[in-house]
Formats: structure tokens, C-alpha cells, sequence
């Protein structure tokens, strides 16, 4: 017996996302098949592969792209570093944040069995994307000079910023559109082609990038700007070729313009998740700037220890990435099909995969901290303030891994007010406990540990709301469920 159909048996009265009865059962394709009825570890570590790939190899590009300008001096290279922050808010809300409320709709009209809704949610989604494009494109054009300034910089190092940022943010509709369409197909499992197009644009990229920085054989030699031209271009690229898939009618949803008018339902389902989920990133970035001004007290050395230290963090984000976009596809479509104790089930297991890997990471990063730090300073002061983070901070990951596995999980059930609030606590607890440590210590370990207690916190407060029942009223694990029956 399928799961799907023994699903309903058992409860004839169950309702899908939007209210529909499921007593009758409608046809899935077998992606969709795989989500509702495939072993769940098995699918989510096959699912996961290609996306931890793809993340890993645009961290690779970002890394390789500030090599290469870092060879036109230092002011190239600050300029670079100023436009970073603001390039990195963009992609996390595109990618991470609004990309999540897209796969989350997509995943539950699946489940649910609403395919015409699924291919008309693809048109809503491009729409709020142009949108958010847009306002990131005339904020960062028309006050980049005042924001590049507040943040520190000036002279040469101000101009080689707005040169890059003018030409990336003038594409920045490419990017939301980018990460629209390749959110749009992760939403109905195949999380195989946004990655082969990820991995064949960058493969173009890294010789592209160099070729317009430096002028070599036929390409005209722009500096700084070259660097933001081949983005522009891969971006360009890559979104005609995710829409011209979404169009061949090869994907479980298509792209198509005849008869699809805009509904505000659809918009409001995408959006009930994905402006939640943006906020979740603002607060994110919010936290680290507070955590890095506190730490800034103890002079230059103590923030590049914190910085260094605080990097490994944003290479276990790809890793608990790797496996989000599957969780919010395989729990997006099993409440769709009215599979709650499937989906309950699904989160779970993905978020204790993610709280140990990252907890192997951490406890390595705490056990030996010089083998990570030395590989970008030997300063004594550098390493021993980092060493001191990763102390601190290490043993923690696992709860930072579980608390972002549970976030992906929460957008693809489409409840995201805990993850919103547990990272609330997060920014709370770094801003008022760094201080106050700050305050009546003196002494860079104590802002450490509030910072790591502030990371407990967030993982923790997201898998009390999972297992209280923050989703649907009171739900656990079948068996304990039949148990009390």
C-alpha cells in the first residue's frame, strides 16, 4: 500500500494546504511521487548533493573573482570589499529568502495536486522578483555613494566601489530572476538542473572574469569593472537558460503566459513565506554587523580573529543549504498531500543529518583552531582572538545547524513566525549580551560566549516550536502519536 493512499484512509477527512478535501486522489508525476512516497534519507541526501555542489561553487567564484582583483591593488580590492555586504543581502533575499516562499508555494500546489496553479505560481513569482530587483537597483544606484561612504569608504577605494556596484546592481533584476526560475524548479525536486547550469556558468566565468579585468588576448581591459561584467553576463545567461527549460515543457510546472493573469492568493502564498523569510536575513546581517562592532572595541586584530573565525560559518551554510532546498520541497509537498506526519517526519530527520555534520565541523574547528586560522594570517594577536571565537562557538554549530535545517523546513510548511522570532532572540542576545559582557568584563571571551549562547538559542528555540506543534496543533512522530491513542 502506498504511502499516500494509506495516508488518506487513515484519515478520510484530512485537507490539503488550501482547504480541498483529498478523498479522491489526483495524478502525480513520479518527481512528485518520489517526494510523498521515497525513503526520506535516501531522497533527501540524493536531492542534497547537487545543491551543496552548486553552493560551494559560488562561494569558489566569489573567492577566485576577489583574487584576481586584488592583483589591480588595494583599493580595488576595499572597494570590492565594501560592495560584498550589500551583494551578499541581495543574494540571501533572492536565493535563500523570497527563493524559499517560491519553492514552498510551488512544493505544496504539488502535493496538493494543483498543477495548473503550480505553472501560474511561476508567472507570480517572476513578478515579485522584477519588483524586489527593481528596489535594490534604484536604492544601491542612487545612494551607493552615500552607503559605500557610511561604511568607511573614500578616495580611490570609494570609486572602484561604485564602479563594481553600478554595473552589478544595474543587473540586479538578472539576479532575482536568476534565482526566481532556479527556486522554482528546486520546488518540484530537481534540484539537478539549477545546479548543472550553476556549474557550466561558472566553469565560463572564472577565465571570462580575468580576460575583462586585465584585457587579455581579444577582451577590452576594464579593471574593476570587468570583474562586475562577467556576473552581469552570467546571470544574463544563465536565467534564458532555466526559463528556456521551464518553457520546453520538460519541468513537472511549465512557463506560460497565455491565459494566466496575476491573483493575489498566489502572490500572498508566496509572500506569507518569502517577506518573513527576508526579514529573517535582515535580522542575520543585522547581528553579525552589531557582533563585529563589538568586537571592534579590542582593535584590528581581534576583528580579523573574529572575521577569520566567523568564516567557517558561512561554509556551513552551503552545507545545511545542501539539504534546506530538498526539506522545503519534500515538506511542502507532503502538506500539500495532507502527509503531516510525513513532513514532521521528513524535518526532523534532515535537521538531525545537519546538526551533525556541523557539529563535526565545530568540534574540529575547537579542538585545533590554528589549522583553520593560519590559513589566512599568522598574526599571534589574529589567531588568538579567533581561537578564543571558535572556543567559544564551535561546539555550538550543531544547534546552529539544526535551528537552519528546521528554518527551511518552516518555509516549506509555510510557518515561519518562530524561525522569525528565534532569530529576533539571536540579535537580541548577541547585541545585549556582547554589551553587557563588554561592559562589566572588559574581556573578548565573555562577548564570545554570548555571541555562542545567542547562536544556542536560535536552534534551540526553533526546534521547541517544531516539536510543540508550531505548524499544525500538536503533532509528533507516529508512533508516540498511535501510542497515546
Amino acid at each position: 500500500m502506498s504511502l499516500i493512499n494509506g495516508a488518506r484512509r487513515a484519515t478520510p477527512d484530512s485537507r490539503s494546504d488550501a482547504g480541498a478535501p483529498l478523498t479522491t486522489g489526483p495524478q502525480f508525476d513520479a518527481r512528485t511521487r518520489l517526494l510523498l512516497e521515497g525513503p526520506i534519507v535516501a531522497t533527501l541526501l540524493r536531492l542534497a548533493t547537487p545543491n551543496v555542489l552548486v553552493m560551494f561553487v559560488q562561494a569558489s567564484v566569489g573567492l577566485i573573482e576577489t583574487y584576481f582583483v586584488a592583483k589591480l591593488g588595494t583599493d580595488a580590492l576595499a572597494g570590492v570589499a565594501l560592495v560584498f555586504p550589500v551583494l551578499m543581502l541581495m543574494q540571501m533575499m533572492s536565493a535563500g529568502a523570497m527563493g524559499g516562499g517560491i519553492s514552498s508555494a510551488i512544493a505544496r500546489a504539488l502535493g496538493a495536486g494543483r498543477r495548473a496553479e503550480a505553472d501560474a505560481l511561476v508567472l507570480h513569482a517572476l513578478a515579485i522578483s522584477v519588483a524586489f530587483g527593481l528596489v535594490f537597483m534604484l536604492a544601491v544606484l542612487g545612494g551607493g555613494r552615500w552607503l559605500y561612504g557610511a561604511m568607511g569608504g573614500s578616495g580611490t577605494a570609494l570609486t572602484a566601489a561604485l564602479t563594481y556596484s553600478n554595473v552589478v546592481f544595474a543587473g540586479a533584476l538578472l539576479v532575482w530572476i536568476f534565482n526566481a526560475l532556479a527556486n522554482v524548479i528546486r520546488g518540484t525536486g530537481n534540484m539537478a538542473i539549477p545546479a548543472i547550469v550553476t556549474c557550466v556558468g561558472a566553469a565560463v566565468l572564472i577565465p571570462v572574469s580575468p580576460c575583462l579585468i586585465f584585457g587579455w588576448g581579444l577582451f577590452p581591459r576594464l579593471g574593476v569593472a570587468g570583474g562586475a561584467v562577467a556576473v552581469v553576463v552570467y546571470y544574463a545567461v544563465g536565467s534564458i537558460t532555466l526559463a528556456a527549460y521551464l518553457w520546453s515543457g520538460r519541468s513537472v510546472v511549465r512557463l506560460a503566459w497565455a491565459g494566466l493573469g496575476f491573483r493575489w492568493p498566489l502572490f500572498r502564498d508566496i509572500l506569507r513565506v518569502g517577506a518573513v523569510a527576508a526579514l529573517v536575513t535582515v535580522q542575520t546581517n543585522l547581528t553579525i554587523a552589531i557582533a563585529t562592532g563589538l568586537v571592534g572595541r579590542f582593535g584590528p586584530a581581534a576583528i580579523a580573529g573574529y572575521g577569520t573565525g566567523s568564516r567557517l560559518e558561512y561554509l556551513l551554510v552551503p552545507l545545511v543549504f545542501g539539504l534546506g532546498g530538498p526539506l522545503v520541497a519534500m515538506v511542502g509537498t507532503n502538506i500539500g498531500a495532507g502527509q503531516r506526519d510525513r513532513a514532521v517526519r521528513a524535518a526532523w530527520i534532515g535537521a538531525a543529518i545537519a546538526a551533525g555534520l556541523t557539529e563535526l565541523i565545530g568540534l574540529w574547528a575547537a579542538a585545533i583552531p590554528h589549522a583553520w586560522l593560519s590559513l589566512f594570517d599568522t598574526d599571534p594577536a589574529m589567531l588568538d582572538a579567533g581561537s578564543r571565537y571558535l572556543h567559544a562557538v564551535g561546539p555550538c554549530y550543531s544547534l546552529f545547524g539544526l535551528g537552519m535545517a528546521l528554518y527551511f523546513a518552516s518555509q516549506g510548511a509555510g510557518r515561519l513566525l518562530w524561525p522569525l522570532l528565534a532569530n529576533l532572540m539571536r540579535l537580541v542576545m548577541a547585541a545585549g549580551g556582547g554589551w553587557l559582557a563588554l561592559r562589566w568584563s572588559g574581556d573578548l571571551s565573555y562577548v564570545f560566549l554570548a555571541l555562542s549562547a545567542a547562536l544556542a538559542a536560535f536552534g534551540l528555540i526553533n526546534a521547541g516550536a517544531v516539536a510543540r506543534g508550531a505548524w499544525f496543533g500538536p503533532i509528533g512522530w507516529p508512533r508516540l502519536r498511535a501510542a497515546r491513542v
